[in-house]
């Protein structure tokens, strides 16, 4: 996707280490910088896990030169106490109007600003409206890295993703319940969890709560061999105890 995470005059190295890594988890490689703090820019170019992005970022001297070829420009920043005279949307919002534009073959630039003042006036200038992570109102910033994932998540996402069932696993088979069922009644009456006798209130408890757990064949398949190993190691016990012991 022809998008462009742009970080404005950005001064922790593990800033933009993160915002490339967050590129690099969700797809978008094309990280240009604007006048970065040159040490922190040298630090992060040895950050791990975005050594492709880092590798292909471009520096530029002015916001003006970092959008020149992208024909939608987005600020990011907090509502704060100025005055703003763009238009503002939310996350959600805007993010879906990025992913239209983008689908639509424009390129597109977000802006963000430096970790301590975010983005001037100047800055803010370059751009055709605002997004806002719906932070609350008594702590709007973000840390950079997480603003750029949070930003780039959204673009990602699907909305009918969460409509999506998971794929049915198979349910065991009722022999494989029953074998469990007995097992697991033969542990409780050698550990001395039900003693003798037992009615039958306390096998049908037992069941009921069985099949509540809702065994699929592999869980089965485990369950087994788990029960079966500690009845094992029950009856090891039992025959090696010595009867002065007892």
């Amino acid at each position: 996707m022809s998008l462009a995470v742009v970080l404005v005059s950005p001064r922790n190295p593990l800033n933009i280490g993160a915002a490339a890594r967050a590129m690099s988890n969700f797809g978008f490689l094309d990280l240009r910088l604007v006048r970065p703090y040159d040490v922190a820019w040298q630090e992060a170019r040895s950050a791990v896990g975005a050594a492709q992005v880092l590798r292909d970022t471009r520096v530029f001297a002015t916001v003006a030169e970092a959008i020149a070829d992208c024909s939608e420009i987005v600020g990011t920043a907090s509502l704060g106490h100025r005055e703003l005279q763009h238009s503002v949307r939310r996350l959600e919002y805007g993010g879906r109007l990025i992913r239209e534009q983008l689908a639509d073959g424009q390129s597109t630039a977000i802006l963000f600003g430096s970790e301590k003042y975010g983005l001037s006036n100047d800055d803010l200038s370059h751009c055709r409206w605002l997004m806002r992570i719906p932070t609350r109102e008594e702590h709007e910033s973000m840390n950079l890295g997480q603003a750029v994932a949070v930003c780039l998540y959204e673009l990602v996402r699907r909305d009918e993703a969460a409509q999506e069932s998971p794929k049915p696993k198979v349910g065991a088979v009722a022999a494989d319940v029953q074998r469990i069922e007995e097992i697991t009644l033969e542990i409780l009456r050698d550990a001395g969890y039900l003693k003798p006798p037992v009615d039958e209130s306390s096998v049908r408890k037992v069941r009921r709560l069985l099949q509540r757990l809702e065994f699929n064949t592999e869980d089965a398949r485990i369950w087994l061999g788990m029960l079966r190993q500690i009845r094992w190691r029950l009856n090891t016990l039992k025959s090696s105890t010595h009867p002065d012991d007892i």
